[in-house]
């Protein structure tokens, strides 16, 4: 089959031919129509993913996959072959990915895609809405609550200000003039921080004792927790927790991505409802996933999605 991979430790995305898998127990085989380029795709060609979890080469990239169930292997039940699913890809060690004709998965990690959800918007939803919904669900903001998003304008950034405006807060998001802005605004947002501007006097202008709750997406993460008021909340996909914080009096959680099918498929439901956007910037072939990368690392926002099959 054709697929992106990494040939080696730091090496850069490319297109080859690799094996096509099959199905073992347990496990279905995905026939990819979509999936989308996340940051972790970023982390693995540089090599810094190396530290986390181990590599079998070539590793095909992408997390996010959305398809039919092409082959189903024994023991698994519930999905049949022609069923419309989607996911993140949780393989260890690192070697399958979504940016390949075929993907090979656990049947317990599938979300069934709904009626109405087109195939593209599911295969950039998952790791992002998911990543997004957790790290909300972290610092619950309450109705009026302050909540300052850093890295708004990304595939979780712009999802997790869509989730904090649905709950009520008041949501501070950081952009650059333009389309990052124009975005932001439109999904939500009631303030618009410049984010190569003063932080702290954007900030202090509109919460003068500090903001109630921060989401750490992007950015300096100790210069976005002096913005938060005391005994506030600072959530961080990136590792960030109490033993970093010091002195300050704050509140601080790192969180994993929860990418349990349930959720899954609530976030679905909420982008068929037309509650929830998934902000697609630009859809790529598979032949082109190496210019998404120069283009992600270059500076974009919402999801960079890819055309498998």
């Amino acid at each position: 089959m054709r697929a992106i991979i990494s040939a080696e430790l730091g090496a850069a995305a490319k297109l080859a031919d690799v094996p096509t898998p099959s199905a073992g127990p347990g496990e279905v085989r995905v026939k990819v129509a979509a999936s989308s380029l996340n940051g972790f795709d970023t982390a693995v060609i540089s090599g810094y993913m190396a530290t986390l979890l181990e590599h079998r080469f070539p590793v095909v990239l992408g997390r996010d996959f959305a398809g039919a169930v092409d082959q189903v292997g024994d023991g698994v039940t519930g999905f049949a072959a022609g069923d419309a699913v989607f996911g993140v890809v949780l393989d260890h060690p690192l070697h399958a990915g979504g940016f390949g004709e075929y993907v090979v998965v656990p049947s317990a990690s599938l979300a069934r895609v709904p009626g109405g959800l087109d195939l593209t918007t599911a295969g950039a939803l998952g790791l992002a809405g998911a990543a997004a919904a957790t790290v909300v669900d972290a610092i619950a903001p309450s109705p009026g609550e302050t909540v300052l998003i850093m890295g708004a304008t990304g595939g979780v950034g712009s999802v997790a200000v869509q989730l904090a405006a649905a709950r009520g807060a008041v949501v501070l998001a950081t952009a650059e003039p333009g389309e990052g802005t124009r975005l932001v605004r439109r999904l939500g947002a009631h303030y618009v921080i410049d984010r190569g501007s003063d932080l702290i006097g954007q900030v202090a202008a509109i919460a003068p004792g500090g903001v109630k709750a921060a989401v750490h997406l992007a950015g300096d993460p100790f210069a976005l927790a002096d913005l938060i008021a005391p005994g506030g909340r600072f959530a961080s996909l990136l590792g960030i927790g109490p033993d970093q914080m010091g002195v300050r009096d704050v509140v601080a959680l790192p969180v994993n991505a929860d990418l349990a099918p349930a959720g899954l498929e609530r976030l679905a439901a909420e982008v068929v409802a037309g509650r929830v956007e998934v902000p697609v910037q630009r859809i790529y072939r598979l032949a082109e996933v190496p210019q998404a990368f120069a283009d992600f690392a270059a500076g974009s926002v919402g999801k960079l999605a890819v055309h498998v099959g």
